[in-house]
């Protein structure tokens, strides 16, 4: 998997830029809010069909511009490709692949794998669930395209119903079609249950084995939260099991106006010698097991498709011990990896490679 050049259009801050990767170690480094951050983000809406930093997808556009794009460039199974994200302020953005348009953005996803590994990452153990489910969303949406699709029409369902849920005390008459949409969010759900299931077993697997390397006197466990009993049962009987759970909140959902029963719900439980590492871990063994969670991911997409994916490291080593950065580092000798920092001492320390110097949404040439 390698991203050989990305061109941006009116995106973020950038008004028209070229990079042309290498197929190793790309160093990209300048001040803050200068657009390195945006680069990657850029990066991961070419594999994703997101922005990772916000759920509206026109604010990817320059300040005052009505539309933009995100051209792509990239070898995947050895294969070439171009992928275009096209953003558009007043309507949904258009996605092109070697210029034909895909009808939906599930088709683009995971054409192009990344792994990105932000600040915001290294709390991921102690945020809330929704962070650990976005976590799984987008591993697996790269992964599995099924995955991809199963996840977009849930969450246009999960919207429907909540708007029924909300506007029921003015009209009490939405409620007639509160048991169709629960029947969907039971058959969607199962699906995406089982998917996640297994992937977290596989994850678990290759987590704990990584943590051994940099904790070996400490055992890291992940546990799937969720409704179903046993989430590697058959698609009917996970469904089954949602359904039930759904109709026995059901005046529970309707007196709080909110969904409260799906797989929209999961979590994680991340474990260190059977203690929640949310509640009981230091700062250090939290951020080794975001790292290890990362870790995992890539390694888990190497074992997949027999490519590593492209690794995009949005100026976190700083925010990392020597010992944790060497441990990074010294991973991610194959594959291609994006690195942003602020240092310019840190380019002089690059053996080989490309560096980019970041300013004001241009590179200094």
């Amino acid at each position: 998997m390698q991203l050989n050049r990305i061109v941006l259009e009116h995106f973020r801050n950038y008004r028209a830029e070229t990079f042309a990767f290498d197929q190793k170690v790309n160093l990209i480094y300048g001040q803050n809010a200068q657009g390195k951050t945006n680069l990657l983000e850029a990066c991961t809406l070419l594999s994703t069909m997101k922005l990772f930093r916000t759920g509206q997808k026109k604010e990817g556009l320059a300040f005052g511009q009505t539309e933009g794009r995100v051209l792509g460039e990239f070898e995947a199974e050895r294969q070439p490709f171009t992928l275009e994200v096209r953003l558009h302020a007043s309507r949904a953005m258009e996605i092109f692949r070697s210029g034909a348009r895909l009808r939906r953005q599930s088709e683009g996803q995971g054409l192009l794998k990344t792994v990105l590994f932000c600040p915001d990452d290294l709390y991921l153990i102690r945020t809330g669930a929704a962070s650990r489910r976005k976590f799984l969303d987008t591993a697996l949406g790269q992964l599995r395209p099924n995955y991809a699709r199963y996840l977009e029409e849930y969450n246009k369902v999960l919207e429907h119903k909540t708007r029924i849920l909300r506007d029921s005390e003015e009209r009490p008459d939405l409620l007639a079609l509160y048991d169709d949409f629960s029947l969907r969010l039971a058959r969607l759900g199962a699906h995406l249950i089982r998917y996640r299931a297994s992937y977290l077993r596989k994850l678990g697997e290759t987590a704990a084995r990584i943590h051994r390397e940099i904790a070996p006197e400490e055992a890291l466990t992940l546990e799937y939260e969720t409704i179903p009993k046993d989430p590697f049962g058959s698609v009917q009987a996970v469904e089954s099991e949602l359904q039930e759970h759904l109709f026995l909140h059901k005046n529970a959902e309707i007196a709080a106006r909110s969904c409260l029963s799906g797989c929209h719900k999961d979590d994680i439980l991340i474990s260190i010698d059977g203690n929640p590492a949310a509640k009981f871990g230091s700062q250090g063994q939290v951020r080794t097991c975001a790292l290890v969670l990362k870790l995992s991911e890539r390694e888990l997409m190497f074992e997949d498709c027999g490519e590593y994916p492209v690794l995009l490291l949005d100026d976190v080593l700083s925010e990392l011990d020597k010992r944790r950065q060497d441990f990074v580092l010294n991973r991610i000798q194959s594959g291609q990896v994006l690195i942003t920092c602020c240092e310019e001492e840190a380019a002089a320390k690059l053996a080989a490679g490309q560096v980019f110097h970041i300013q004001s949404g241009s590179v200094v040439r």
